[in-house]
């Protein structure tokens, strides 16, 4: 999840890794790698998918975006439909179209890690206000900012929202969202991360200071390994592209990786290959060529 800011205006040439093992599936991000930054999916990148598709490679868009955030690419899903959200926490049919997807897996994040998480962080951040991301609610402090355009199901501290007999306790708890309204994002990141230690995932994809708090282990990876795993695909066997911190432990894992061109510098140096931005159809270039290869 990420506004429509750009994180670096750096346009590179598309830089290719060495063609090694063919690829059976594409895993991408959205915003700010396959979504242009006015959140459309050009009608390149949609030919791009299509061909992918019918050459036999399955496409995965992977994302941080919870399911009902979907609308932008369910008119572009083939095949199986199914992405991956809220960074890993949930795999989702998206078939069904805007408002009735079907969740297939889910990786909840437990309580009682958010619970410690809300105040670990409030210890080592004063100041630190929280959302709670599920499967379909979403419920925030009073003063978490408006940072999404929808309508919290209630305001709350985070201490009671995840509390036993709260209102949440009917839908698993996919992620915590920690936002800090004066730190800066990467030094909110690195804070968050040695306070908590490995109870939970944290990671980030907004160019502000929000941190987006997973169950551990849980990330675009690991819930990526296992769907691939269900396939009988390799690591090998799979291109991935992204942007943003909560992208490097996928794009490290994936045989084939690119970051974009307008990706931040964790992401490029984490990525065996660059592409450029995705306002530039940075996706679509490398499908192109990926298809080329096989020609």
């Amino acid at each position: 999840m990420r506004d429509n800011e750009r994180v670096t205006s750096a346009i590179r040439e598309p830089e290719t890794p060495a063609a090694t093992t063919p690829p059976r599936l594409i895993a991408t991000d959205l915003d700010g790698t396959l979504l242009r930054d006015d959140k459309s999916v050009s009608p390149r990148t949609v030919a791009a998918l299509a061909a992918a598709e019918e050459a036999g490679i399955e496409v995965f868009f992977v994302t941080g975006r919870p399911a009902r955030w979907m609308d932008v690419v369910s008119d572009h899903v083939h095949g199986h439909g199914l992405a991956i959200c809220g960074n890993g926490a949930a795999v989702v049919d998206l078939h069904g179209g805007p408002g009735a997807h079907r969740f297939v897996k889910v990786r909840e994040l437990p309580r009682n890690n958010a619970l410690e998480t809300v105040g670990l962080l409030r210890d080592a951040a004063p100041g630190t206000v929280y959302a709670v991301e599920q499967t379909y609610g979403f419920y925030q402090e009073p003063a978490y900012p408006k940072l999404h355009m929808e309508v919290p199901d209630d305001l709350a501290p985070a201490e009671d929202l995840l509390a036993d007999g709260s209102p949440t306790t009917a839908e698993p708890v996919l992620k915590i969202l920690a936002f800090h309204p004066e730190m800066e994002p990467d030094a909110f990141l690195t804070l968050a991360r040695l306070a908590v230690g490995e109870r939970v995932t944290v990671t980030r994809s907004s160019p502000s200071a929000l941190l987006e708090i997973s169950g551990p282990d849980v990330s675009k990876a690991s819930t990526l390994a296992l769907c691939c795993a269900e396939r009988g695909i390799s690591h090998e066997e799979v291109v991935a592209f992204g942007d943003m911190p909560n992208d490097v432990e996928m794009l490290t894992w994936a045989g084939r990786s690119y970051a974009m061109g307008n990706a931040h510098p964790d992401v490029l140096a984490a990525a065996s290959g660059h592409t450029v931005a995705n306002n530039d159809d940075g996706v679509a270039v490398v499908i192109e060529q990926l298809l080329n290869e096989r020609i």
